[in-house]
């Protein structure tokens, strides 16, 4: 038999003693400090002057030249920035009880764009409603009483006039929106928060969206854009990057609350065939079938789909056509107007949806109009007319 091992498994070792342990710690912590110690020159901090006489500003270190895109957009707000203007709406009122004299008090600011040389200035119709005057400021400072000119508020467009000498107005260049990408560059200029002629930049993040109007209308064919759209841009310039007019900045969504959310501009086609209308005769021609149709709060309750005629325009083509008002029988019942379900073979479920058809069209084009009468489905084919300020189509 072989002799018994006095060796125990490493299990079994015999411990470190912990107080040999802990002046093992001890020793080199030590060795830290000494090393600490020569390495930086003792452990207190050399205390130096809190001031220097002798400072100097440093030397500028050279940049080089801008890069091109930056040259770019500086030449283009130079250039652009001089159309831009601030427009501030104003209360008037009696200063006494028994004055005879006013005075005006400032309600709203906003911006504004130079549209020729004849001094009329295009803005938002939400930067002058309920006001009772408002003054114009150009890019020098003059500021300029606006007289009105005319106003679509299904656009959100309005036209003023100032009386300011032509060499002092440069108007805006003039592009199209129908042509536009998604990604292409913009630039929002206009008067935020009452800054002078600020620039913002982004690109078009969006087409063909549609906003409501300050009339609950529908405008159709928006710009969205991520440049950056605050209180005061309103009325003010979305441009491409040649420097040209693509759309007003009329409106931005921010579901945080704060102005930094998503913008939208009212396309340049759509304000070039309204402002000329407005200088010409300080109005729009509305097209329509010539009837009025109920509100859809009543429509839902009328009817479970399409809008009611209450009322037909008297010679309108659409009396000539036959379609029937809302009315009173010979025995006083009153009687549903005709219902319209579709146009063109597009359904028509609300107002809105009656609008966005009709707002492609122009005077004279014919519509086939389907309604309900009675339960009965019948069609009609009837041209689009002017209509008078009080039609609602």
């Amino acid at each position: 038999m072989s002799a018994p091992s006095h060796e125990r498994p490493f299990s079994q070792a015999t411990p470190v003693p912990q107080t040999s342990a802990n002046w093992l710690v001890i020793v080199l912590l030590l060795l830290v400090v000494v090393l600490l110690w020569r390495v930086g020159g003792g452990l207190h901090w050399q205390k130096t002057p809190l001031f220097d006489p002798q400072a100097k500003p440093r030397a500028v270190d050279a940049r080089g030249d801008l890069a091109e895109d930056e040259k770019a957009t500086i030449a283009l707000f130079r250039e652009a920035s001089p159309s831009i203007v601030h427009i501030t709406s104003l209360a008037v009122k009696n200063r006494g009880e028994f004055r005879a004299d006013e005075t005006e008090i400032p309600q709203g600011m906003g911006s504004g764009f130079i549209w020729n040389k004849q001094g009329h200035v295009v803005t938002n119709f939400h930067v002058l409603q309920n006001a009772q005057a408002a003054r114009v400021t150009l890019a020098d400072n003059s500021s300029w009483e606006a007289r009105p000119v005319g106003v679509e508020p299904d656009k959100d467009i309005a036209v003023v006039k100032i009386d300011a000498p032509a060499d002092r107005l440069r108007p805006i260049l003039i592009g199209t929106s129908h042509d536009l990408q998604v990604g292409q560059k913009v630039f929002a200029i206009g008067n935020p928060f009452g800054l002078d002629r600020t620039l913002t930049t982004g690109v078009i993040s969006g087409l063909d969206r549609e906003i409501l109007s300050m009339t609950k209308r529908p405008i159709q064919g928006v710009i969205q854009t991520d440049a950056a759209i605050n209180p005061g841009n309103s009325g003010g310039t979305l441009l491409d990057s040649a420097g040209r007019l693509i759309g007003i900045n009329t409106a931005i969504y921010s579901p945080s609350g704060t102005n930094s959310g998503v913008g939208f501009a009212v396309p340049v086609d759509t304000v070039n065939r309204i402002v000329p209308q407005l200088i010409q005769t300080g109005r729009v021609e509305h097209v329509g079938l010539g009837v009025t149709i109920a509100k859809d709060a009543i429509n839902r309750q009328l009817s479970d789909h399409g809008v009611v005629i209450l009322g037909v325009l008297k010679g309108s083509a659409a009396e000539k056509a036959g379609l029937l008002p809302t009315r009173y029988d010979k025995n006083g019942k009153l009687r549903l107007g005709d219902v319209i379900t579709s146009v063109n073979g597009h359904a028509i479920d609300n107002s809105m949806d009656l609008y966005r058809i009709i707002d492609t069209f122009k005077v004279g084009d014919t519509l086939e109009v389907t309604i309900s009468r009675d339960g009965e489905e019948m069609k009609f084919s009837i041209a689009l007319q002017v209509l008078p300020s009080a039609a609602d189509d």
